[in-house]
């Protein structure tokens, strides 16, 4: 499980100092625990909470990769855990601590007003405003035009012993008889040839690829197919691949309903910056901020 690089983007987010509120007594808590250490438990909506002020990479990792959740539960007993040793030990009450906290706390309700001042106006943005809002990004919507590839690969890495490249020439061998000489079927010599399991099990599809995914090597060939077309076999520095184009579609720009969500969201993100901007800017105006640059100018004095 590959959690490595995630644990200190959680670690450091703000969810690893404030996703574990006190749940109170009697709340009806116990029937969501979800994870408990000795005496310290996790409920459903501390996880709930946790994962919400996750940013959105983050969020998207747990999404490709369930396993991570796990690990933040375990995250959030361990914090459990120091929290009770620090109260245990009157962490908490060291002037520092204390200085933290209120200073976390500020930023926390100014954060949370500057949200609510900057909230996207109701209905924002209308049909007509969200139809304009497309017309102007549809250059930016395009897709590609596209090609679903199946391959035969024959491993054949250079710098193999000579035994490999022989069997792996023989093995080239056999199929260029059966693909070129024969015209097999394409997917029942993927699935009994290819040495990659995982499109020789889907009879060497490979799935919908854009040009710019296509490796270099092999985007000419590949990119120059037609639907039902298939290539001799072209060397690369792991081996020996034959490829088939499946399918082609051309070039398309998707309809509004299809980027409708997504749109609408960057519209309202772009509104509530503007208004965040527009804010700040009116309370400057009317508070002008004054700086004493010689005493500033002390706190860079070791």
């Amino acid at each position: 499980m590959k959690i490595h690089w995630f644990l200190p983007l959680f670690l450091c987010s703000p969810a690893w100092i404030e996703a574990a509120p006190e749940v109170p007594a009697g709340s009806g808590a116990q029937a969501s625990v979800v994870a408990r250490v000795g005496s310290v438990d996790v409920t459903l909506e501390e996880v709930k909470a946790a994962l919400e002020k996750l940013d959105a990479r983050q969020q998207e990792a747990i999404g490709r990769d369930p396993a991570l959740l796990n690990q933040v539960v375990r995250l959030l007993l361990v914090q459990r855990l120091v929290l009770n040793e620090a109260k245990g030990k009157k962490w908490d009450e060291q002037a520092s601590v204390k200085l933290a906290v209120e200073r976390a706390r500020e930023s926390a309700i100014a954060e949370s007003y500057l949200q609510s001042v900057a909230k996207p106006a109701a209905g924002y943005p209308s049909e007509v405003e969200l139809q304009a809002a497309y017309e102007v990004a549809k250059p930016s919507l395009v897709v590609g035009k596209q090609w679903k590839l199946a391959q035969i690969y024959i491993a054949a890495p250079e710098g193999a012993s000579k035994e490999s490249l022989e069997k792996a020439a023989a093995k080239l061998g056999e199929v260029k008889k059966a693909v070129v000489e024969k015209g097999a079927d394409f997917a029942a010599l993927a699935r009994k040839y290819s040495d990659e399991p995982n499109s020789a099990g889907q009879g060497g599809e490979i799935g919908w690829m854009l040009e710019a995914q296509v490796q270099p090597e092999i985007r000419e060939v590949a990119t120059a197919l037609a639907a039902g077309a298939q290539s001799e076999a072209v060397r690369m520095k792991d081996g020996w691949h034959f490829l088939k184009c499946l399918e082609v579609k051309e070039a398309t720009t998707p309809p509004l309903e299809q980027v409708r969500v997504a749109l609408t969201q960057r519209l309202q993100q772009e509104q509530a910056q503007a208004k965040r901007q527009a804010y700040l800017a009116s309370l400057l105006e009317k508070s002008p901020v004054a700086i004493n640059e010689v005493t500033l100018s002390k706190a860079l004095v070791k």
